[in-house]
């Protein structure tokens, strides 16, 4: 069975920094596609970045490129998000997913999620 926790969400200003964490199993991180996904209140779920199946490439939405970076630890088996220049708009919570396929931004793509961490911006 696939496991992901997340973590690292907080409240922050305008303007500022988080990291987000995404803990697997080292099956589930050598195996599956990894990628983030939000989703805010009266919204629904977002892509918001990913990597390829080799990692030289990424992918990431337009309202976050530029500020969010995707990146992967293999010796801890940890995906991360980090969030610069946060605005309130990107205030939801933020789900790691893993799939098959690698590099898509289709939600229904990963069939695995984990719990979510909250991220709240304020102005």
């Amino acid at each position: 069975q696939v496991h992901l926790v997340e973590s690292g969400g907080g409240l922050v200003q305008a303007g500022g920094s988080l990291r987000l964490s995404c803990a697997a199993s080292a099956r589930t991180f050598s195996l599956y596609a990894l990628a983030w996904f939000r989703q805010a209140p009266g919204k629904e779920r977002e892509f918001v970045a990913a990597n390829s199946r080799s990692g030289s490439n990424t992918y990431y939405a337009d309202s976050v490129k530029g500020r969010f970076t995707i990146s992967g630890d293999n010796g801890k088996n940890t995906l991360y998000l980090q969030m610069n220049s946060l605005k309130p708009e990107d205030t939801a919570v933020y789900y790691c997913a893993s799939g098959l396929r690698f590099g898509t931004y289709y939600s229904s793509d990963y069939p695995y999620w984990g719990q979510g961490t909250q991220v709240t911006v304020s102005s």
